[in-house]
């Protein structure tokens, strides 16, 4: 009876004090990888949103270049309309004091009276700078306007700059673990 009591216990109950091993094994064997999958899919997760982050500042960066180059432009063509009026004010003040000398030589009633209503003419249009102060005005407003795109420019070239310092940096990086 001893016997048999031996072998029954030899039979079931040593299988399945193993089988308890084993599971407990495999449970200990899994959670390795399982830690390292959790780890990667973490690493994964977070360098997914650097990368949503560094194409999100780039189409910034390329929108704000597309805006800076917008003003450049529009301070040029107002720079250019600003020295046009400047020129044609000087070729107005030159034909003013030609037909003043023009006047003074002359000996024609007819021809004089043609040379007071264009003198008349002339002094009427340099009294009348609004355009030429127009133009300036508009120089001023896109001088302001392509500075304050430059300095939105150069705060997302900041941004720029530091995002790819910290990538350089793995040590900063959030949720990094070095290796």
């Amino acid at each position: 009876m001893w016997r048999a009591r031996f072998l029954f216990l030899v039979v079931f109950a040593v299988p399945a004090a193993t089988l308890g091993q084993a599971v407990s094994s495999d449970s200990q064997t899994l959670q390795a990888p399982l830690s390292e999958v959790r780890e990667l899919r973490q690493e994964l997760r977070t360098s997914l949103a650097r990368m949503q982050s560094a194409q999100i500042l780039l189409s910034r960066l390329q929108t704000q270049q597309a805006a800076l180059t917008r003003a450049s432009e529009r301070l040029n063509d107002a720079r250019s309309k600003l020295a046009d009026a400047q020129t044609h004010q000087k070729d107005v003040r030159n034909n003013l004091k030609r037909f003043e000398d023009a006047l003074s030589d002359e000996q024609n009633p007819a021809q004089q009276k043609e040379l007071r209503d264009r003198i008349n003419h002339s002094k009427a249009e340099l009294e009348d700078s609004t355009y030429v102060e127009q133009c300036q005005a508009t120089e001023i407003e896109a001088e302001q306007q392509l500075r304050a795109e430059q300095d939105k420019l150069n705060t997302l070239e900041t941004q720029l700059d530091e995002f790819v310092r910290k990538l350089g940096n793995p040590s900063e990086q959030p949720g990094r673990v070095p290796h």
